[in-house]
């Protein structure tokens, strides 16, 4: 997972200096967005690993379900994350000569 987060900081960063944008600024939003990419993989494995719903225990004989609540969470955490990269004007970066063929 470090070297697909390393992969995928590097290719912002190479897109950012190839379209000649500068600042200290764009590169804080570079690192804003790989912090999302963390907390999205966290609780893509959070839900992997209970479920959407999770079952709980409100007493002796009182039991049921409730949503896990990383599922409304992680919904939040990609819509920031396609605004960054929207903000930052950073496409997927396009392999061979095929336009239609992205890395992924």
């Amino acid at each position: 997972m470090d070297e697909k987060r390393q992969k995928i900081e590097k290719d912002m960063l190479e897109q950012l200096k190839n379209q000649e944008v500068k600042g200290e600024h764009y590169k804080d939003l570079v690192r804003d967005y790989m912090a999302l990419w963390d907390i999205k993989n966290a609780l893509i494995k959070d839900i992997e690993e209970k479920g959407v719903s999770i079952k709980y225990k409100n007493g002796k004989d009182q039991w049921g379900y409730k949503k896990n609540d990383s599922v409304p969470e992680l919904n939040k955490v990609s819509a920031q994350m396609l605004k960054i990269l929207s903000e930052l004007g950073l496409k997927p970066s396009p392999i061979g000569n095929d336009d239609n063929d992205f890395i992924l």
